[in-house]
């Protein structure tokens, strides 16, 4: 006669109390702090690799961001007039090396559709082509429509492109799919990528605070912020809070230098590509000078 097997149910109970015991040894993380320094830890004990790190951290932060937070402001959109020449369109074309345009009528905050570059191709052998036959229906969203939902809806209806509207209904940016995804991954770069020549690296936020690049220049910081910051021993911002900190933050770190807090938002290469720059609020106490 064959031994009596366990049931289930006694089964499922020894399962359970396993699991239990699991848990109450190494218990998980209860909050996302909890998350994330889990996370550094397993970097450390070189489960994961730094980039993985990154990544995995980019995708929980991504849960609290919104359009507003990485779209494009709109004065430093490259669009297209519809009234524009065709000949002169092409050109702007090639000179931007961007895929997508928002196309206009009258006014900037009057978009009307966007012009994906590939679709110029079709008007080769055209002698007077139609521009407004070219163009796209525009996705509109607002700053507050969170990064998450923006990326099932660019996944979802195949548009790459959204234009961003303001509380008032008027034009505040705009926001691609490369944008939501360097959330995740970093940066993403292309030869089209590089500063423009005379541009300071400082790009002012929807919410007041800044965007500033991580080799933006001492001096344009205190310009733009009023600020007596160290300029005579580092020439860029990233130099003067990595000696204010000790070390090259991490993303997701802040570092309080004089009146300043620098959130680092991107990093690559083992240096900050962009900070989110505020005021330390009132009461707080700055960590360097």
């Amino acid at each position: 006669m064959s031994e009596p097997q366990p049931s289930s149910r006694s089964t499922a109970d020894h399962r359970s109390l396993f699991a239990r015991v699991i848990e109450f040894i190494s218990p998980g993380p209860d909050s996302r702090d909890e998350l994330m320094e889990t996370l550094a830890d397993a970097e450390r004990r070189e489960l994961i690799d730094p980039e993985s790190r990154a990544m995995l951290e980019g995708v929980i932060r991504m849960a609290d961001l919104t359009a507003g937070d990485a779209m494009v402001a709109a004065p430093r959109i490259d669009m297209i007039d519809i009234a524009t020449p065709f000949d002169e369109v092409l050109d702007a074309v090639a000179g931007t090396g961007h895929s997508r345009f928002p196309v206009f009528e009258d006014s900037r905050d009057n978009i009307i559709g966007v012009l994906l570059a590939k679709d110029l191709l079709r008007t080769r052998g055209l002698d007077a082509p139609d521009l407004r036959m070219l163009l796209r229906p525009a996705l509109f969203v607002p700053e507050s429509k969170g990064l998450n939902e923006l990326l099932r809806d660019f996944r979802s209806n195949r548009n790459h492109l959204a234009i961003v509207i303001d509380e008032f209904g008027g034009l505040a940016g705009m926001i691609t799919i490369e944008d939501v995804l360097e959330q995740i991954v970093g940066e993403i770069e292309d030869e089209h990528d590089e500063k423009r020549e005379g541009e300071s690296g400082i790009y002012t936020l929807t919410d007041g605070s800044s965007r500033v690049a991580g080799d933006a220049a001492v001096v344009a910081v205190n310009a733009h912020f009023a600020t007596d910051l160290p300029a005579d021993e580092f020439e860029t911002i990233g130099g003067l809070v990595a000696h204010s900190n000790g070390r090259v933050p991490r993303r997701g770190e802040s570092v309080d230098v004089g009146p300043l807090r620098f959130a680092v938002m991107l990093t690559r290469g083992g240096a900050v590509r962009w900070f989110r720059v505020s005021r330390v609020p009132a009461g707080d106490d700055a960590s360097g000078g």
